[in-house]
């Protein structure tokens, strides 16, 4: 059910090509759809929020003011939920709260700075926090209080000052554990719409729901196009693809660990992908029956299975820098390193989101309790794209400020270029400040 594929085998490239083809691009009709939920939220503002919540949650709510959670409702879930669940919570909210403290610490307190050059002008650049940013997380029975946690704790700790959180309530329903984290990581206000007319409102405000400067979090394909439309009028953090594990693996690893990894990835939907890679064949062989034996056991086989037989793969490779090299062409989401001596492998990655180094190290700990945020670049990006962090949420500003000694050769330099390119205003905007 599983592909097994070897690295010298004659359809190697092919087969792998096709293994990381990204599922096709956003339809025309989903693009449609979504342009008219952005354009009527745009022309009307919290008239067409509401009626495109009671449309698409199956929703009877009479008032724009009724989607808006309180945080007396946010605090009250702390009490509703289960105290275990509590406590998970707030280790995943210290652990989360704790790197990136580490992160900003390594940042510099403000991660402005300055010098002064030879003629005495200043230069520099200013550092800042966003003021607000907004977060979407999926709602209904597949809620994620996780990713409350690791959206909200980085923007606070950057030092956002205002962090709005929306949730679709479908029917009404919405989980009291992600009401909780709310509460627990200091949401400012929330807000139970969901879709593309949630991201619509925050990108371009409406008279409830205040215009944002970045949107961050997961959510499906109309949340996902929404986002893409929206960029320039708001900043996102990126367009998230199917969740990915890549897994280096060799004799030392428990093949039922490795397979449990595999399925915590496939499990999210069919279009996740699982990807184990070793020079050992009889491990290859040993995890492809172990497959066969789990998979029953679980109670989300299906999408399992699916998820595995139409984009994952066992690889067999014949050195660790094969193995590293083909880590490199893939730049997974998440990257296991399942080996006696991980750092020989670590040495050579330079494209992964995330590296869970060491066989006591699961890839799942990442999505809850680690510390690093797990929103992460997929779909090959970590080539280029990071971890959502502190740094998502600052921005920045270059500072010039010139001596009256300096000014005479920056001018002259300025003025020679300018008329270089045919702007004669430019030109004499410098020129004049030497001739005076």
């Amino acid at each position: 059910m599983i592909k097994l594929l070897d690295q010298h085998a004659s359809t190697f490239a092919d087969s792998l090509s096709q293994l990381c083809e990204m599922p096709s691009e956003t339809s025309v009709d989903v693009r449609k759809v979504v342009q008219d939920i952005l354009d009527d939220v745009r022309d009307r503002g919290d008239d067409a929020v509401l009626a495109l919540t009671n449309r698409f949650d199956q929703a009877d709510y009479k008032d724009v003011r009724e989607l808006e959670i309180t945080k007396d409702v946010m605090s009250r879930a702390v009490q509703q939920v289960a105290p275990l669940v509590i406590d998970a919570l707030r280790t995943s909210i210290e652990r989360v709260e704790k790197y990136h403290l580490q992160q900003k610490e390594h940042l510099g307190a403000t991660a402005s700075w300055e010098y002064q050059d030879e003629e005495g002008n200043r230069l520099g650049q200013i550092v800042r926090a966003m003021e607000r940013v907004g977060v979407y997380v999926p709602g209904g029975k597949a809620s994620y209080p996780s990713s409350v946690v690791m959206t909200v704790i980085p923007a606070k700790i950057a030092g956002v000052k205002e962090i709005n959180l929306v949730v679709p309530a479908p029917g009404g329903e919405i989980s009291q554990t992600l009401l909780a984290a709310a509460h627990l990581c200091g949401v400012d206000r929330m807000f139970t719409i969901g879709g593309a007319q949630a991201i619509a409102a925050m990108a371009y405000g409406t008279d409830l729901i205040p215009r944002v400067d970045k949107i961050v979090g997961p959510g499906n394909i109309f949340v996902a196009t929404a986002k893409a439309m929206v960029y320039g009028q708001v900043d996102i953090d990126m367009i998230a693809g199917p969740s990915e594990v890549v897994i280096v693996a060799d004799r030392s690893a428990d093949p039922a660990w490795l397979v449990m990894d595999m399925f915590a990835q496939a499990e999210h939907d069919e279009l996740a992908q699982a990807i184990l890679i070793s020079t050992d064949q009889a491990l290859l062989e040993d995890v492809s029956q172990q497959i066969s034996n789990l998979l029953p056991q679980m109670s989300r086989s299906e999408i399992i299975s699916k998820s595995l037989s139409d984009r994952g793969a066992l690889i067999r490779v014949y050195s660790d820098a094969d193995a590293t090299e083909l880590v490199n062409r893939i730049a997974p989401e998440h990257l296991e390193i399942a080996v006696a001596d991980p750092q020989k492998i670590l040495s050579g990655i330079q494209h992964a989101g995330a590296i869970f180094v060491g066989n006591h190290s699961a890839e799942v700990i990442g999505d809850y309790s680690a510390g690093p945020s797990h929103v992460l670049p997929t779909g090959g990006t970590a080539r280029f794209a990071s971890p959502l962090g502190v740094y998502d949420f600052q921005v920045r500003s270059s500072v010039v400020q010139c001596s009256a000694r300096g000014a005479v050769n920056l001018s002259r330099a300025a003025a020679i270029l300018a008329e270089e390119e045919g702007l004669e205003a430019h030109s004499k905007s410098a020129s004049y400040r030497i001739q005076g």
